[in-house]
């Protein structure tokens, strides 16, 4: 039986905590330390108390020594310590961004393929099953395709902290953008050739813009557009848009209604389970008979036993394990992890500007 994989976990936040609970149960870790900046004077979740704790990265790659690093921090931070723990013979999984500039992003690439170090980016959607059932779908719809996909979030409560300090890193259509761009990717196989974006500032204790809107325009015909907004302000009545639309149809993966229908639970949208629960997948078909009625109703499938958000996590870090013990090759999924944040940050520059940009 091959030893456990020994791991480094730095940042405990929302996703560190949930990556760091998937180590401690899975037979193929061994956490030898966790990592941040003021853990010593945070309260450690019970299941992971008694483990060393370090408040200086780079001390705790010297004497930790770890085959392992799991990256949970602030994303300016992500590229630079990558890169160190690559350089200290340590395999990566990094929640995303890859970095904050298109230069970062090339340069950890460049850094996995010249240690040969596994790097597994955290996009959790392609490990879930639900997503992945959605885009093969998608795929069926001939070409071009639209694509209409939007998360919005209403900060209230640890939301706004935790929404103001991303936003002071990134604004929203960067940081949550590179799933649903990827998922773009994904479904049209295609080039982005032009981007362009618009934003707003509605929230006056955030640094940056906490709304924007992205479009993509793909060489193959196909267009997207992405939509992001957190803060208190945000409405609820359409945080969760997901559809594929093509000649042959449309896809829409179909959300829970709670949020929608019972006042008293406000700002789900804000809910970790919510950025990917669903309950049902919805194909239809656009064929139409002599009388221009459709021929099929819509298929729906019901989606109710999908797994959560840490059943997620825990499938991202086997996805990890396997990674390091089976010599995965991770060229497709670490070049997508650059290109797709190479669109959201065409996006950005594209509102800088007040200009659409062409890709090369």
């Amino acid at each position: 039986m091959s030893n456990p994989v020994r791991i480094l976990v730095v940042g405990l936040g929302n996703m560190g905590a949930s990556h760091a609970s998937a180590y401690h149960r899975m037979d193929g870790f061994e956490i030898v330390g966790l990592c941040s900046r003021t853990i010593k004077s945070k309260e450690i979740p019970a299941e992971l108390s008694g483990y060393p704790l370090f408040e200086d990265y780079e001390a705790a790659l010297a004497e930790l020594a770890p085959d392992a690093v799991s990256i949970n921090t602030w994303p300016n931070t992500h590229a630079d310590y990558a890169i160190k723990a690559m350089d200290a013979g340590a395999h990566v999984f990094m929640e995303k961004p890859i970095g904050t500039t298109n230069a970062e992003a090339e340069a950890v690439v460049a850094k996995a393929r010249e240690t040969n170090r596994k790097l597994v980016l955290g996009y959790i959607l392609r490990v879930h099953p639900s997503w992945i059932r959605f885009i093969e779908l998608g795929k069926t719809l001939g070409k071009p395709l639209v694509m209409r996909l939007n998360l919005n979030q209403q900060s209230s409560g640890d939301a706004w902290f935790w929404h103001k300090n991303l936003i002071d890193s990134l604004i929203p259509i960067v940081d949550c953008g590179v799933h649903y761009v990827d998922v773009m990717c994904q479904l049209t196989g295609a080039k982005p050739v032009r981007v362009h974006g618009i934003g707003a500032s509605l929230w006056a204790e955030a640094e940056k813009q906490n709304y924007g809107h992205l479009h993509v325009t793909f060489d193959d015909g196909s267009v997207g557009w992405y939509e992001a907004g957190w803060g208190p302000m945000m409405s609820e009545t359409a945080f969760f848009v997901k559809d594929i639309v093509g000649p042959k149809g449309a896809v829409s993966l179909v959300p829970q209604e709670e949020a929608r229908q019972d006042a008293d639970k406000l700002s789900n949208s804000a809910d970790i389970d919510k950025h990917t629960k669903t309950d049902a997948i919805r194909y239809h078909h656009a064929e139409v008979g002599e009388d221009k009625n459709f021929l099929k109703p819509d298929d729906v499938s019901s989606m109710e036993d999908e797994p959560g958000h840490q059943e997620l996590c825990d499938r991202e870090q086997e996805l990890f394990l396997r990674a390091i013990r089976e010599d995965l090759d991770l060229s497709e999924s670490m070049d997508a992890a650059v290109n797709s944040l190479r669109i959201v940050l065409a996006a950005e520059q594209s509102i800088k500007e007040e200009r659409a940009i062409t890709l090369d």
